[in-house]
């Protein structure tokens, strides 16, 4: 029996979880919110029910780690530091060097700080994270887990943009996609359910979150998925704007009179999507109740369902056909109505939703009718698991 952390740190967020191990069950979770600002948020909840909760400042990282370890001790959810088995990082950039998760050494850890530059609010705080654990914990084995290597194995003619080559031989210009742990649990876990071997499944994934992406898998590997460069681009999302004319950058920049580019992707980011075409809310529970009153809000439902549409034609283009669309993440997971609306639009290519089968939240089933020509399956994501599961390989633990 081993314990494992689980991290998933952000900018300003640090969420964990405890697994016991191989049993997979967790004992313990939290998160510290607002890490570096005022006013941080430190949660712990353990036991059966038990939850704790304290608000104050927590300038670094290095404070939240050690608070942290110290409340694992204090709450006797650990005896001691030396029963943490090992701990796996979600990081968000691993470029073209890591196809797979890694074990953490200094020379690795160097290499992510240097991604840095595909993913700068996310590599430099998770790159933090793991060494303030390795200042506490040095001999516990850390495991990096990349958002982008399940996509690493896209063929270049769907990973390369069409720009001059050498771009992409100097600087790394091309696709990287991500939410790459999500998409490869939600694919084996749905090949379990039908009981059939990924492999022999052309399937498509939508990870419906405030962040949205979508990767077409063939042959058990990602085949091309949405999100691009960075997870700007691809579909529309709650506040991101996904693909647009990268000429509509420039033009825009003269009209709003900008002129550092970053202003601009910051609007692209946070002020796009949904939330910039409804002018309401990111959040589609905020437009689906008021989508008969505001004109805007359901034309924000109408285009995000639009392009995922869009983008789910093209994947069964370049596959050739559909056996199963997999839906998770926050929204997929909770909002029943895009689901229904989700499979109505695809009734063109066999898809039939149930109903009655989909009238669930968060629950793991399959929601087409038994006559749909492509299953549908509701399948909450779980990335926490997954980076368990590659610790306990990568590292060798037993």
């Amino acid at each position: 029996m081993s314990k494992i952390l689980a991290i998933n740190a952000g900018s300003s967020t640090l969420k964990w979880k405890l697994f016991v191990m191989p049993e997979e069950k967790v004992i313990a979770k939290g998160m510290v919110d607002r890490l570096g600002l005022s006013d941080s948020v430190f949660t712990v909840k353990y036991g059966d029910g038990q939850k704790y909760e304290i608000t104050q400042d927590i300038e670094t990282q290095d404070v939240a780690v050690d608070l942290l370890l110290k409340k694992l001790i204090e709450f006797k959810i650990i005896a001691e530091y030396s029963k943490i088995s090992g701990i796996g990082h979600r990081v968000v950039a691993g470029g073209e060097d890591f196809k797979t998760s890694a074990l953490i050494t200094e020379a690795s850890l160097k290499r992510i700080e240097e991604l840095a530059e595909y993913a700068p609010l996310h590599n430099p705080a998770e790159a933090g994270v793991i060494r303030a654990f390795r200042n506490i914990l040095p001999n516990v084995p850390q495991v990096a887990v990349f958002d982008t290597s399940f996509h690493t194995t896209m063929p270049e003619e769907n990973y390369l943009y069409s720009l001059p080559l050498d771009y992409y031989r100097k600087y790394g210009a091309r696709k990287y996609g991500a939410h790459g742990t999500s998409h490869r649990y939600v694919s084996h876990r749905a090949a379990e359910m039908l009981g059939k071997p990924l492999e022999d499944l052309k399937m498509i994934t939508m990870h419906l979150g405030s962040g949205v992406s979508m990767t077409a898998i063939k042959d058990g590997k990602s085949l091309d998925t949405s999100m691009g460069f960075t997870p700007l681009a691809g579909v529309t999302m709650s506040t991101r704007s996904g693909d647009i004319d990268a000429s509509l950058v420039a033009f825009l920049m003269k009209k709003l009179d900008i002129k550092d580019p970053e202003e601009m992707i910051d609007i692209l980011n946070k002020k796009s999507g949904i939330y910039g075409i409804s002018g309401l809310s990111p959040d589609m529970r905020d437009l689906e109740k008021t989508r008969e009153e505001r004109p805007e809000s359901q034309l924000a439902i109408d285009i995000f369902v639009n392009r995922l549409i869009k983008y789910v034609g093209s994947y069964v283009a370049i596959m050739g056909g559909l056996d199963v669309l997999v839906i998770t993440a926050g929204m997929g997971e909770g909002d029943i109505l895009m689901r229904q609306r989700i499979g109505d639009r695809l009734s063109y290519f066999g898809v039939e939703v149930d109903p009655e089968r989909n009238n669930v939240m968060a629950q793991e089933r399959i929601i087409s009718t038994d006559d749909s020509k492509v299953k549908v399956l509701l399948v909450p994501t779980n990335e926490e698991v997954m980076i368990a599961r590659d610790v306990m390989s990568v590292g060798q633990i037993k």
